[in-house]
């Protein structure tokens, strides 16, 4: 008996049903996904052209999905990758660092009408955009998701060993932040 997921991934790779099952996909996923590349890219603007760019990315490829993965961890790396693209491809445009265009970004969110964050949270968004990029992605991963180490690894496609000392030193790094 298939399970509910190859049920699903099926209904999404038959031409006759694809469509109505990827506006299900979209309306399933869109949320999270959409909290996920926000944290990454830190711009409400910016997360919705990520987020287009990553449906966009899932509805072409989806006939290539073998379901290695779950469908969820499968998305969850396509949006990442499209975040680290978008970031990659801004900061360059303007000349900067990644580092330094997130941190740009970071001191903008107060301003950011779609911030609804109180100034702890404003706080803590600045020092996460301080710390290098795999220790900001891991960080924001386990702290504000909650994920395993496990879906992380599958997600990003390293080993719970190291994401566990990634998450480590970004805990580290902010609390030293916060007692200076």
């Amino acid at each position: 008996m298939e399970t509910q997921q190859s049920l699903f991934l099926s209904s999404l790779q038959e031409p006759e049903t694809k469509e109505k099952a990827f506006k299900t996909l979209v309306q399933e996923y869109k949320e999270r996904l959409y909290w996920h590349i926000r944290k990454i890219v830190l711009d409400h603007e910016d997360a919705n052209d990520v987020i287009q760019n990553t449906f966009i990315k899932i509805h072409l490829n989806i006939d290539k999905f073998k379901g290695d993965s779950s469908l969820y961890t499968w998305m969850y790396r396509i949006a990442t990758n499209e975040s680290i693209n978008f970031i990659n491809s801004k900061s360059s445009k303007m000349g900067l660092q990644n580092q330094e265009w997130i941190e740009s970004k970071a001191e903008g969110l107060k301003a950011d009408s779609y911030f609804d964050g109180d100034e702890a949270a404003l706080i803590l968004q600045k020092l996460v955009a301080k710390l290098p990029e795999k220790q900001r992605i891991v960080f924001n991963m386990k702290y504000f998701d909650g994920m395993s180490y496990h879906t992380i690894s599958e997600i990003l496609g390293t080993s719970e060993g190291a994401l566990k000392a990634s998450y480590h030193h970004a805990v580290q790094k902010i609390k030293t932040k916060l007692n200076d």
